[in-house]
């Protein structure tokens, strides 16, 4: 039987259920649980939030949260909506958190790719050879952080192992590529 094929009712029962065993120790029922929550908690996600990064946090958060108040869980009240009130919160706690880092941060993502187009989207050869030289001409840390942030878009911190930069220097080199190469293209008009 899958969480598909019944009424909500029994599946709300059956998590109240597992839950009430995982509190007892049943690792199998555990598990069995959290398989199950799983696509319920991210639908929760989804609806609060819009980037796929946020929502496997909000995912990630929920579940570990779950995992350390499980015993807090009353047995005799339905799961569901213990679960759901904790979904939601750590989805509203992801907004928070975007909004802060939004505060203060720059966020390299948000930065238009209009500069890195190809042949495909428009650009003749002669503007993506008029590109290539402009990258080879910026210093030799941007050029390397343009590469491995935005060209590669490799994860801000292994991007920093590799240049040898600190997370923060990559962001500044980064923008600082970025807006040489603005100014440079700005300039030719």
């Amino acid at each position: 039987m899958t969480g598909d094929s019944v009424t909500p009712d029994a599946r709300d029962l059956r998590w109240s259920a597992l839950m009430a065993a995982a509190q007892q120790g049943d690792s199998r029922s555990y598990d069995r649980l959290l398989h199950e929550i799983l696509p319920h908690i991210r639908s929760i996600a989804r609806a609060r939030l819009r980037g796929s990064a946020e929502v496997e946090d909000a995912v990630q958060e929920t579940l570990l949260s779950l995992h350390a108040l499980r015993h807090t869980y009353d047995p005799a009240r339905p799961f569901r909506p213990w679960l759901n009130a904790v979904a939601e919160r750590r989805a509203i706690d992801q907004l928070r958190r975007r909004g802060r880092r939004q505060g203060r941060e720059e966020v390299l993502d948000d930065q238009p790719e209009t500069a890195f187009a190809t042949e495909a989207t428009g650009t003749t050869r002669l503007e993506a050879e008029e590109l290539r030289r402009a990258v080879a001409d910026l210093p030799p840390s941007q050029r390397q952080a343009l590469l491995l942030a935005k060209l590669e878009q490799r994860p801000l911190k292994e991007a920093a192992e590799l240049s040898g930069l600190s997370v923060g220097a990559l962001k500044v080199a980064t923008h600082r590529a970025i807006a040489a190469l603005r100014a440079r293209f700005d300039g030719d008009r």
